[in-house]
């Protein structure tokens, strides 16, 4: 029968080395949701960046959703993409283009974002297991991240296209929804892959040899 480590003996990703847990439950709870707050801010600033296309523009919002689920873990990473995506809902200016409300369920980029919660998690996870301490397995880590996007955000694109009355076709869904992001995507996925296991060295740690 299998059981959960202690919590003492459980791989720590970056954040709990820069910011160690604080022991008290109450001063936990204020660090854990800090962090959440900060990884959903952070990708607000990235969305920021932005190239305009239609119908999906190319953002920083990658880069971050990757970056965040590393540093926080799987649970943090995903509740901030879960707490960014509710901010951007309840009317704040965090998506693409300095938008935010209940309109963007109705946009085909509103896809993409929900595959930003399971993007985190993942990699998220592969960092508790030390994935983001070694270049090699930092790349395959955020290249898997990376896919999940896009495997919630091109469906949902041509839904939505669908509904105003496009034709939608594979044609139309790999020229809109996934060919305009693979040189950026790739960028992104090795800048993450070269940051990670860098700040692990600049902390003291070695790699993980697991």
């Amino acid at each position: 029968m299998t059981t959960l480590a202690p919590a003492a003996h459980r791989p720590a990703v970056l954040a709990d080395t820069l910011i160690p847990r604080p022991t008290s439950t109450a001063a936990a709870w204020v660090h854990t949701g800090a962090l959440i707050v900060a990884g959903a801010t952070f990708t607000a600033l990235l969305a920021r960046v932005e190239v305009p296309m239609w119908p999906v523009p190319i953002t920083g919002q990658t880069l971050a959703v990757l970056l965040v689920g590393a540093t926080l873990g799987a649970r943090r990473g995903g509740a901030a993409m879960v707490t960014y995506l509710l901010a951007g809902l309840a009317g704040l200016p965090v998506f693409a283009g300095g938008t935010g409300s209940l309109a963007a369920i109705a946009t085909p980029s509103f896809g993409y974002i929900i595959g930003f919660i399971p993007a985190a998690a993942l990699i998220g996870y592969l960092a508790e297991h030390h994935w983001d301490r070694r270049p090699l397995l930092a790349t395959a880590g955020f290249g898997l991240a990376t896919i999940l996007p896009f495997v919630f955000g091109v469906p949902y694109m041509g839904f939505v296209l669908g509904q105003t009355g496009i034709p939608v076709s594979f044609a139309l869904l790999m020229k809109y929804g996934v060919t305009p992001f693979l040189l950026g995507g790739a960028i992104k996925c090795a800048s993450a892959a070269v940051s990670l296991p860098l700040a692990w060295r600049l902390v003291g740690h070695p790699r993980s040899k697991k």
